[in-house]
């Protein structure tokens, strides 16, 4: 609904890409309900799948792009933005306020503290992963500041060479307590970074290779690890029309889908929501209501802004 008001559509023309996407989940749904568990456990949306029902230039486009990230590894993008040679010596860049060295990484306290930190995160990784990330060794870390999803927490970067300087980027974002514990109950997991990373192995077909978690010895802060950025795509929804802003719901619907039946039981969650279209158009419903409240939100940040009460710093 956001995307589509951010594109100039309508509502009602908003409203329809909301329900097909929230119909594409519940058919696909029904779908894994009928495949043996091996069958969807290993089930995968590909970028054919994707592509399939786009208009001919817009799919030729999108294939470019994932060809693009594909070539090129995450790591490989970020090393030239994010490091620098200060005295002989690479380490990552200061570009504050949002990537930075706080003071406390420069005691002898903390520096020796880091070497225990890594042995600990490594020893929730399986075995092959932790031979691979032996032939990388720690230079530097820094604070960096994360985007709306962790928005307020704790995140360090760590930057690994390999002999041959082949870089590797990692972080360690904050995890805390799940905003669903008040109704659901506590975790089974006693740390927080870990069921962060069980939940991503259980939902995603192909997992970071470096997930895992740690706590820091001088806070006492947990936090899950992994590749910096993994090789994202971002959906340029700016540039999409009606088509193909329905065609991308529809396969969110499906993402969403195989993780929950992955992750779930399939039969028990369509029976939840039956044959019809009524769980459709329920969410078409509060989609709408959902996007009025995110716009009224972002009108009162704003008028803060404007007012001198929230400071803000803008990315160029």
């Amino acid at each position: 609904m956001l995307a589509a008001r951010s594109i100039g559509r309508s509502d009602a023309k908003a409203r329809d890409a909301a329900v097909s996407c929230v119909r594409g989940y519940r058919k696909r749904l029904a779908e894994y309900a009928t495949m043996d568990p091996l069958s969807v456990w290993y089930a995968r949306i590909t970028d054919r799948d994707f592509l399939e029902g786009m208009p001919k230039a817009r799919a030729e486009t999108l294939q470019g792009r994932i060809d693009e990230g594909a070539r090129r590894g995450s790591s490989d993008f970020e090393f030239p933005k994010l490091t620098e040679m200060v005295g002989g010596r690479l380490g990552i860049h200061d570009a504050p306020p949002l990537i930075f060295h706080p003071e406390i990484s420069r005691s002898g306290e903390f520096q020796s503290g880091l070497s225990s930190l890594f042995d600990d995160y490594c020893s929730t990784l399986a075995d092959d992963r932790r031979v691979l990330l032996d032939r990388y060794r720690l230079v530097d870390v820094a604070i960096k500041v994360v985007g709306v999803g962790s928005v307020g927490r704790r995140c360090w970067i760590a930057l690994m060479m390999s002999a041959a300087n082949e870089p590797l980027f990692l972080q360690f974002k904050e995890a805390v307590a799940s905003v669903l514990e008040p109704f659901a109950g506590q975790s089974v997991y006693p740390h927080h970074g870990q069921r962060v990373v069980v939940g991503q192995r259980l939902m995603q077909p192909a997992s970071d290779l470096f997930l895992g978690w740690v706590t820091a010895s001088l806070t006492g802060k947990q936090f899950y690890v992994r590749q910096l950025r993994d090789a994202k795509i971002k959906p340029l929804v700016e540039t999409m029309d009606e088509v193909s802003l329905e065609i991308y719901a529809k396969r969110c619907g499906w993402a969403l889908a195989r993780a929950h039946a992955k992750g779930g039981d399939p039969a028990v969650i369509t029976g939840y929501l039956g044959a019809n279209d009524k769980f459709d158009e329920a969410l078409g419903d509060f989609s709408i209501a959902y996007a009025d409240q995110t716009e009224r939100d972002h009108a009162r940040l704003k008028a803060a802004v404007r007012k001198g009460d929230i400071a803000v710093h803008i990315e160029s």
